[in-house]
C-alpha cells in the first residue's frame, strides 16, 4: 500500500507543479521578455523484486523555459537594426521638416535674381532698387533661418547621444546585477525570472547600440559592443562615457570606459544612428547651404564691385558673410594659431579638413581621412582646395599640433545683407570702350569689364593704339605711361585692372578708347551681368550655380529621408519575423495552456483517486485484521 500511496503522492505533486506552471504561463501571457514554461517530467526508477519491476512514480526535475539562443540572438540584432532605422528616420523627417519650414528659399533666390532684371528695366528708379533690397532681406532672413534649424539638430543629436550613453549604462549595470544573482544560484538552478529580466534588458541594450554575446559556463552572460568594446563581463558593466570633440567644444562624442573616443567606432541601434547621421547627412546638409552661400556672396560682391552705383562709384558689397571656421586640437602643445580665407570660390567643397604640423612640414586631409594637395606659397601661406591658410609665426607650431577647418559649416548663419542705400546698387556698367572713327581695320569691341576693383586707376581708362595688326600699345591718360602688347582676336587685353577682348583684323593706326561710364543714371550693362548670375557656374570649377547647389542639397535630403523610410520599411519588416519565429517557440499560447490546465486538472485528480483507493484498500486490510 505504502508503494501504491508514494506512486499516487508524486503524480499529485507532479501535476500540482505542472498547473502551478500553465497558471503562471496564463498570468504572464502579456508580460514582454516572457519565455513560455513547461515542467519536465521523469519516472521514478522502481525497484526489483527478483521477477519483476514496478515502477514507483514520477518526479520533477526542472521548470524549463522555452528557449533558443539563435532566435534570442536574431530578435536582438534585429531590434538594433530596427531602432537604428526608426532612429535614422525620425531625424530626417525632422531634417526635411526644417527645410520646409524656413520657407521656400529657392524662391527667395529666384526673386533675388529677378530683382537685378527689375533694376536693369528702370536703373534709375529708387523704388525698384528699395524693392531689390527687400528681396534681398528676404532671401538672406530664409538662409539665417534654415542654418538655424541645422545647428539647432546638432544640439538634438548632442542631447541624444549623452542620453543614450546614460541609458546603456544604466541597462549594462542591471544586467551585471543579473549576472551575479545568476551566478549565485549556479547554471542549472538559476530562477528562469531573472533570465527572462536579464533577457528582456539585453534587448532593451540592442536597441541602443549593436551588441554581441558570449555565454558563459557559470550561466553568466558578456556582452561586447559591434565595434569590439566590453560592455559586461560576469557581475561588471563598463559604462560608456561622453566628452567634448578635441576640435569642437559645442560637439559630443562617445568614449570607451578608459576614455578612449570610439565615436567613429560606434555602429548599430540608435546610437550608432544618431553618430550616423550627424556625420553623413547633418554635416553635408550644414556646409553644402554654407558652400551656396558662400558663392552667393561671392558673386554677387564681385559682380557689384565691376559696376557703378547711382554716385558714379564702383559697387561696395552688398552681402557680408564670415569666412572658414578654424579649431586648434585640445591635444595641441603650443597656442599657435591657424588664419583661413577663401580663395577660389569655385574650387570650395563641401568637406571639412584636419591640418597637421609634424615639424617640418603641414599636410592636409579631410574629415574622413582623404588626403588633399596642400601647396606652400613661400610667403608663409599655404593653399589648397580653394583655401589660403596662414600658419602663426609667433608662437610657432610644434610637432603634433592639428586644426580642423570648416570652410562652409556656419556661413549660412553669417550670411547678412550690407548695403542699406539703394543707391549703391550698381546697375551701371563701370567701363566703356569706344572705337576711333577713323579706324580702318576690322576689329570690333566685344566685352569691357573690371577685373580688379581694387586697382586705383580702374576708371581712369585708357587708349589702346594699333602699331600694326598684331600689335599694340597701352597709353595711360593720367600718368602718360605706355605699354605695349600683342594681339590675338578675342584675348583679353589687360591693364590697370581694366579687360578688353576685341575681335577682328584692327589695322595699324586704329584706336579704342577705353573709359569710365559717364551715362551711370541710365546703364543698365552690370545689373544684367548680375541677373545672368541665376544660372552663372560659380562651383566645382564654374559648373554649378548657386540656385543647382541648393537644389542639390533639397534633392540630398530628400533621397536621405526617402531612403531612411524604406530602410525602416525593411527592418520593421525583418524584426517582425525575427520575433514572429522566436515566440512561436518561447511565447504562451493561451488555447495551448488552457488545454494544458484541463489535462494537468485532470492529472490530478486522477492521483488524487489514487491515493483514494490507496486509503481505502488499507483500511479494508485494517479492518480485515481487526476482526
Amino acid at each position: 500500500m505504502a508503494n501504491m500511496l508514494g506512486i499516487g503522492i508524486s503524480g499529485l505533486n507532479a501535476a500540482q507543479v505542472a498547473l502551478n506552471t500553465v497558471g503562471n504561463n496564463l498570468a504572464n501571457v502579456d508580460t514582454a521578455g516572457y519565455d513560455r514554461q513547461t515542467v519536465v517530467q521523469v519516472e521514478r526508477i522502481g525497484q526489483s523484486n527478483g521477477r519483476l519491476t514496478v515502477g514507483a512514480g514520477v518526479d520533477v526535475v526542472s521548470v524549463q523555459r522555452q528557449y533558443s539562443q539563435y532566435l534570442t540572438n536574431s530578435v536582438w540584432n534585429s531590434n538594433s537594426s530596427l531602432q537604428r532605422a526608426d532612429t535614422f528616420n525620425d531625424l530626417t523627417t525632422t531634417l526635411n521638416g526644417a527645410l520646409a519650414g524656413s520657407g521656400n528659399l529657392q524662391g527667395a533666390l529666384d526673386d533675388f535674381y529677378g530683382a537685378f532684371s527689375t533694376v536693369a528695366g528702370a536703373p534709375s528708379d529708387s523704388s525698384t532698387r528699395q524693392a531689390m533690397l527687400g528681396d534681398t532681406s528676404k532671401m538672406v532672413s530664409m538662409f539665417n533661418t534654415l542654418a538655424s534649424q541645422f545647428t539647432a539638430q546638432q544640439r538634438q543629436v548632442n542631447t541624444q547621444i549623452s542620453n543614450t550613453v546614460d541609458s546603456i549604462n544604466d541597462l549594462t549595470k542591471n544586467i551585471a546585477s543579473l549576472n551575479q544573482q545568476i551566478s549565485q544560484a549556479g547554471p542549472s538552478g538559476a530562477p528562469n525570472s531573472l533570465l527572462d529580466q536579464r533577457d528582456s534588458l539585453v534587448g532593451q541594450l540592442s536597441g541602443y547600440v549593436g551588441v554581441s554575446n558570449v555565454q558563459e559556463k557559470d550561466g553568466t552572460i558578456s556582452l561586447y559592443s559591434t565595434s569590439g568594446q566590453a560592455l559586461v563581463s560576469g557581475n561588471e558593466s563598463f559604462a560608456l562615457g561622453t566628452a567634448k570633440d578635441p576640435y569642437d567644444a559645442t560637439r559630443t562624442n562617445v568614449t570607451d570606459a578608459a576614455g578612449n573616443d570610439i565615436t567613429s567606432k560606434i555602429s548599430g541601434g540608435s546610437l550608432g544612428a544618431l553618430i550616423d547621421y550627424r556625420s553623413s547627412v547633418l554635416d553635408p546638409a550644414q556646409n553644402q547651404l554654407g558652400q551656396a552661400a558662400q558663392a552667393l556672396a561671392s558673386s554677387v560682391n564681385a559682380q557689384q564691385a565691376k559696376g557703378l552705383d547711382l554716385n558714379g562709384k564702383l559697387g561696395s558689397p552688398i552681402l557680408s558673410i564670415g569666412g572658414p571656421d578654424v579649431m586648434g586640437s585640445s591635444a595641441n602643445t603650443s597656442n599657435a594659431t591657424m588664419a583661413a580665407s577663401i580663395s577660389d570660390t569655385s574650387k570650395l567643397g563641401t568637406s571639412d579638413y584636419i591640418i597637421s604640423y609634424d615639424g617640418t612640414a603641414w599636410s592636409m586631409r579631410t574629415t574622413g581621412g582623404q588626403n588633399v594637395p596642400l601647396t606652400d606659397n613661400g610667403d608663409g601661406t599655404l593653399s589648397g582646395a580653394g583655401l589660403t591658410f596662414t600658419p602663426s609665426t609667433a608662437p610657432p607650431a610644434q610637432a603634433g599640433d592639428s586644426f580642423k577647418i570648416q570652410p562652409t559649416r556656419n556661413a549660412a548663419s553669417t550670411l547678412a545683407v550690407a548695403m542699406t542705400d539703394p543707391s549703391g546698387i550698381a546697375a551701371a556698367s563701370a567701363l566703356v570702350t569706344t572705337a576711333d572713327k577713323a579706324n580702318t581695320g576690322t576689329g570690333a569691341i566685344g566685352s569691357t569689364s573690371v577685373t580688379d576693383p581694387t586697382n586705383t586707376a580702374v576708371l581712369d581708362g585708357a587708349t589702346i593704339t594699333f602699331t600694326s595688326p598684331t600689335a599694340y600699345s597701352i597709353t595711360d591718360p593720367v600718368t602718360g605711361t605706355t605699354t605695349t602688347g600683342t594681339y590675338t582676336a578675342g584675348q583679353p587685353i589687360t591693364v590697370n585692372g581694366m579687360s578688353v577682348t576685341l575681335s577682328g583684323a584692327p589695322a595699324a593706326g586704329d584706336k579704342f578708347t577705353v573709359a569710365a561710364n559717364t551715362n551711370g543714371l541710365n546703364d543698365n550693362g552690370n545689373a544684367l551681368d548680375a541677373a545672368k548670375l541665376a544660372d552663372t557656374g560659380v562651383l566645382d570649377g564654374g559648373k554649378t550655380s548657386v540656385l543647382d547647389a541648393y537644389g542639390n542639397l533639397t534633392t540630398q535630403i530628400g533621397s536621405a529621408g526617402s531612403q531612411a523610410a524604406s530602410n525602416l520599411a525593411t527592418q520593421t519588416s525583418l524584426n517582425n519575423q525575427a520575433v514572429a519565429a522566436q515566440q512561436s517557440l518561447s511565447g504562451v499560447n493561451q488555447d495551448e495552456e488552457a488545454a494544458n490546465l484541463v489535462k494537468y486538472q485532470q492529472s490530478y485528480q486522477a492521483a488524487a483517486q489514487v491515493i483514494s483507493a490507496a486509503q481505502t484498500i488499507f483500511t479494508s486490510l485494517i479492518n480485515a485484521v481487526q476482526s
